[in-house]
């Protein structure tokens, strides 16, 4: 659905989350006022993904150690994961810097997309290789002899794991679900549509690393029980595959955002209301709605003006309404033109975004 919470009012300008930066512009090569609070937003935001890799990696670390210590196929496969959640948390880093850079003349709609470029390139350089790994070591001690291991520190390190991945996972859930019943939508549905990447990316990260946790114990403890080693690389295997999935869907989400993703048609709605209901808009012939970053979005629409106005006032009229929208947080740019003559009119009732 990709949209916003209906209640954003063009005059009060809020956000639904508070990591997000509100840098506007309102001319190429310019920014607002609000430049101090978005540093403000983006640096507690960069605070919390910091944490976060800095968690990864400890566990990374010590599902290594656990690794060499027990050679079990299935924790080489979840230290290839945690590794990747590293990694991963690095470049979502990088994304938030260079997404909130503000626009110029070389990039007039801003930098929003690069956050999707370094997601993607995470999904697929980060992902992929512990997708890789992860299999390949699987299917190299699917034949290994028959052993008895003790995997008692595997199991603790696992434990103490999903302990830190479960809470994460469910603070990234309740997050979410604040912000999917504004909408009207679902936790999941909300984190599978939000034009945010990283909110995406953390909270599959997370999901993922929930389950692969879980099916590493169980064939960990099936090796241990039955002393058959292919039960183990079984487990990494299933790690592998599970890697791989959340790589190809983050890959194909970040592609949508970055070829050019319209708002849902219940957004395009919202915004067409928002446009009929100020005084001096006559009608609505054409609206395009597009994302142009993690919740930011630029918009282009055909308006006849009321009244037989002055080519000077009509300019003026313009650039009034074009800035009310420029000042909420969620536009990057507006841009209105004149309808031409006998155009079809848009209504709420047959809006579809476009």
């Amino acid at each position: 659905m990709s949209l916003e919470p209906p209640n954003t009012n063009l005059q009060s300008h809020p956000t639904d989350d508070p990591n997000i930066a509100s840098t506007r512009i309102r001319g190429v090569g310019k920014s607002d006022d609000n430049t101090s609070v978005s540093e403000h937003k983006s640096s507690s935001s960069l605070t919390t993904v910091l944490i976060a890799v800095g968690a990864n990696l400890i566990i990374a670390i010590a599902k290594t150690v656990a690794a060499f210590m027990t050679g079990s196929a299935s924790m080489i496969a979840e230290s290839a994961h945690s590794w990747a959640d590293a990694g991963n948390g690095t470049l979502l880093i990088v994304a938030e810097k260079k997404a909130v850079k503000p626009a110029d003349r070389s990039h007039p709609l801003g930098y929003g997309k690069e956050s999707y470029v370094w997601s993607m390139i995470a999904a697929f350089g980060v992902f992929m290789a512990g997708s890789i790994v992860s299999i390949y070591t699987g299917i190299t001690e699917w034949n290994a002899a028959e052993s008895e291991t003790n995997y008692t520190i595997g199991f603790v390190i696992l434990a103490i794991a999903f302990v830190l991945e479960g809470f994460s996972l469910v603070q990234a859930y309740l997050q979410s679900k604040k912000h999917g019943e504004a909408i009207d939508v679902s936790a999941i549905g909300y984190v599978v549509d939000t034009s945010n990447p990283t909110l995406r990316g953390v909270f599959f990260e997370d999901l993922a690393a929930v389950i692969g946790l879980v099916v590493a114990a169980a064939a960990m403890g099936m090796h241990a029980y039955t002393g058959q080693p292919f039960w183990d690389a079984l487990g990494s295997i299933i790690v592998g595959l599970l890697l791989g999935a959340v790589a190809i869907f983050l890959i194909s989400r970040n592609r949508d955002f970055l070829v050019g993703h319209k708002v849902s048609d219940k957004m395009h709605r919202y915004v067409l209301g928002k446009l009929l209901e100020h005084p001096d808009v006559d009608s609505v012939s054409y609206l395009h709605l597009e994302w142009v970053g993690p919740k930011k979005i630029f918009m282009v629409a055909a308006v006849d003006i009321a009244g037989n106005q002055r080519e000077e006032h009509l300019a003026r009229k313009f650039e009034t309404i074009e800035n009310q929208f420029r000042a909420n947080p969620l536009f990057q740019e507006a841009i209105l033109t004149l309808s031409v003559p006998d155009a079809e009119v848009l209504s709420l009732e047959s809006s579809e975004a476009v």
